[in-house]
C-alpha cells in the first residue's frame, strides 16, 4: 500500500469484512484530519511548483551556461538529461520510501536536498560540477510531486478530493509552461544562474510551513524488490538516454544509440518475465487486469506528448521565424497556463455531476481543435493566432487531467493504488520524452524536405524567380544578397510547413486516443467524485 494510506486508522473501524480481511486486502482510504489545512496545501504546493518548473526553466538559460561553463554544445545538454534520468528512475521508488521512512520525513528531506541542489546548481563553475548537482537535484525532486498529491488525499476528506486534485494539477500543468517565461526573465535581467536561485525563497517557505504544519504518518515495513527495481531503473535509464541523446548523435548511426536501445530493451524484457514468475513482484502483473487503468495509462501516455511536446516546439519557432525575443515569447505562450487553470477550477467542482469519459472526451477534442488551429500558423501572422490556441489547448488539457487520474483509479483494487500511481506518473514523463523525440526527428526531416521542394522552383527557368530577383535588385552585384535574403525566405517557409505538419501529427495522435474511452468504465455512482487514488505517486 502507498503512503496515501499511512493517515487511514487501523482497527475494526474502516476495515474490510472480515470475510475479506486477507494479508493483501488494505484499509479502506480515510482523510486525516489535520488543523491548518490550508497553510499545509500552500506548503506542498510550493515544493510541487518549485519542482515542476525545474523541468523547463533552465532551457532558455542553456546556451549562457554553455558559455560560462565552457562547454560544447552536445554536452551542455546533460544539464538537462541528467535531472530527467535521475528523476524519472527514483519515482517509481517514491512510495516504498514513504512507508520505509515516514511521509513526513522523507518530504522534507526531498524538499531540503533540493533547494540545497538547487544553490549548488547556481554556483557551478564546471559542466561536471553542474551535472553531478543537477542528477542530485532530480533524485530529490523526483518525490515531491507524487508526496503532494498524497498530502492532499490524506487531510482532505472523500467529497473534497476533485478540488484538491484540480489544485494539484493546476501547478502540475501551469508549471512547465510558466517555466519558460520565467526562466528567459531571469536570465536576461540577471543571468543564468538565477534560474536555480529562485528556487532558494520558494524552498525555504516550503520547508518552513512542512517543518510547522505538515502531520507525522505511521510507518510500515514492506520488503523490496531490488532486481526489479534495478531493472525498471535500467529500462528507464536507458531510454531516456536513448530519446534525448538520440538527435545529437544522429541516431541508429551512432553505437552509443544502439547501446542504450539493447540496455532498454533487455531490461524491460528481463523486467516483464520478473513480475510474472516473483512472488513479491516490483509491480504486481495483475494490477494489468484493470481495463481502466490501462487505458488511462494510454491516454496520460498521450497527453504528456502533447504538452510537452507543444511546449518543445512553440519556442524556437517563435523565435527563429517569428523573430520574438525570449520574453515576448513567454508572454505570448503565458495564456496557455491561464486556460490550464481556468479548466482545472471549472473542473474540480463539476466532476462529481457529469460522466468523467464525457470530461475526457471535451478535453481532447479541445486539445484536437488547438492543433487544428495551429497548423494554420505562417510567418506573417500576428499573435492573436498563438494566443487563442494556447487558451484552447490550456483549456482542453486542464479537462483532461484531473478526469483521467479520477477514472483511472475508480475500478482499481486499493491494494494496487501505489505501483499504479507510479505507473501513471511514469507513462507520463515517458510520454513527453517520447513525444519530444518524435517532433524533433520529424522537424528536421519535414524541414529539409520542404525546402527541397521549395528549392525546386527556383532556377533561372522559372520567370516568377527571375521577377522576384529583379524586384529585390538582385542584379549585377547585388546579386548575391538578393539570393542571400531569399535563402532566409526559403529557410523560413521550410521551417513553418516542417512546424505546421508536427502540430498535424500531435492533432492526429491526439484524436486516436478518443476511441480509447468508450473501453472504460464509468466511475461507480456510490464512489462519489473523490477516489481519484494516488494518481501521481
Amino acid at each position: 500500500m502507498s503512503a496515501v494510506t499511512a493517515g487511514a486508522q487501523g482497527g475494526p473501524k474502516g476495515q474490510a469484512a472480515p470475510a475479506k480481511s486477507t494479508p493483501e486486502a488494505a484499509p479502506k482510504i480515510s482523510s486525516q484530519p489535520v488543523a491548518n489545512k490550508g497553510l499545509i496545501t500552500v506548503s506542498i504546493m510550493l515544493a510541487t511548483v518549485m519542482q515542476v518548473l525545474d523541468t523547463t526553466i533552465a532551457n532558455v538559460a542553456l546556451p549562457n551556461m554553455q558559455g560560462s561553463l565552457g562547454a560544447a554544445q552536445d554536452q551542455i545538454t546533460w544539464v538537462l538529461t541528467s535531472y530527467i534520468v535521475a528523476a524519472a528512475i527514483m519515482t517509481p521508488v517514491t512510495g516504498w520510501l514513504s512507508d520505509k521512512i515516514g511521509l513526513r520525513q522523507l518530504f522534507i528531506a526531498s524538499a531540503a536536498g533540493f533547494v540545497v541542489a538547487s544553490m549548488a546548481c547556481g554556483l557551478s563553475t564546471s559542466l561536471e560540477e553542474m551535472i553531478a548537482f543537477r542528477l542530485f537535484q532530480g533524485l530529490c525532486g523526483a518525490a515531491l510531486v507524487p508526496l503532494s498529491q498524497t498530502v492532499l488525499l490524506n487531510i482532505n476528506k472523500p467529497e473534497e478530493h476533485g478540488q484538491a486534485m484540480a489544485i494539484w494539477g493546476a501547478g502540475i500543468m501551469v508549471g512547465p509552461i510558466v517555466g519558460p517565461t520565467l526562466g528567459g526573465w531571469l536570465t536576461e535581467t540577471f543571468n543564468w544562474r538565477y534560474v536555480f536561485f529562485v528556487n532558494l525563497p520558494i524552498g525555504a517557505l516550503a520547508l518552513a510551513g512542512m517543518i510547522a504544519f505538515l502531520p507525522n504518518t505511521p510507518k510500515r515495513q514492506r520488503g523490496f524488490d531490488f532486481f526489479g527495481f534495478a531493472m525498471l531503473s535500467i529500462f528507464i535509464g536507458a531510454l531516456q538516454l536513448f530519446l534525448d541523446r538520440g538527435e545529437q548523435v544522429d541516431w541508429f548511426s551512432s553505437p552509443e544509440i544502439w547501446i542504450e536501445l539493447g540496455l532498454a530493451v533487455s531490461a524491460i524484457w528481463v523486467f516483464v518475465i520478473h513480475i510474472t514468475g516473483a512472488k513479491a513482484p516490483f509491480i504486481d502483473p495483475k494490477i494489468f487486469r484493470d481495463r481502466n487503468l490501462v487505458m488511462a495509462l494510454v491516454m496520460i501516455f498521450v497527453v504528456g506528448m502533447v504538452l510537452l511536446a507543444g511546449l518543445a516546439l512553440l519556442p524556437p519557432m517563435l523565435q527563429n521565424i517569428l523573430g520574438y525575443p525570449v520574453v515576448t515569447t513567454g508572454l505570448v505562450l503565458a495564456p496557455r497556463g491561464v486556460g490550464t487553470m481556468i479548466s482545472m477550477i471549472v473542473v474540480g467542482r463539476i466532476i462529481g455531476k457529469f460522466d468523467t469519459r464525457l470530461l475526457i472526451l471535451t478535453g481532447l477534442l479541445l486539445t484536437a481543435l488547438s492543433l487544428y488551429q495551429m497548423s494554420g500558423f505562417s510567418p506573417q501572422m500576428d499573435q492573436t493566432p498563438i494566443i487563442v490556441s494556447g487558451v484552447v489547448q490550456g483549456l482542453g488539457l486542464g479537462l483532461v487531467f484531473v478526469p483521467l487520474s479520477t477514472l483511472a483509479f475508480a475500478t482499481l483494487e486499493p491494494r494496487f493504488r501505489a505501483d499504479a500511481a507510479s505507473l501513471f506518473s511514469l507513462l507520463r514523463n515517458i510520454g513527453s520524452s517520447v513525444g519530444i523525440s518524435i517532433v524533433t526527428v520529424e522537424l528536421a526531416h519535414n524541414i529539409v524536405i520542404s525546402r527541397s521542394e521549395l528549392v525546386s522552383g527556383l532556377n533561372p527557368f522559372n520567370p516568377n524567380f527571375t521577377e522576384a530577383l529583379a524586384a529585390m535588385g538582385g542584379m549585377g552585384a547585388n546579386q548575391t544578397t538578393a539570393l542571400a535574403v531569399l535563402n532566409q525566405q526559403v529557410q523560413a517557409q521550410a521551417a513553418m510547413v516542417a512546424y505546421v505538419d508536427d502540430f498535424k501529427l500531435m492533432m492526429i495522435i491526439t484524436l486516436c486516443a478518443i476511441p480509447l474511452l468508450a473501453l472504460m468504465r464509468p466511475k461507480p455512482k456510490g464512489a462519489g467524485p473523490a477516489e481519484p487514488g494516488p494518481a501521481m505517486e
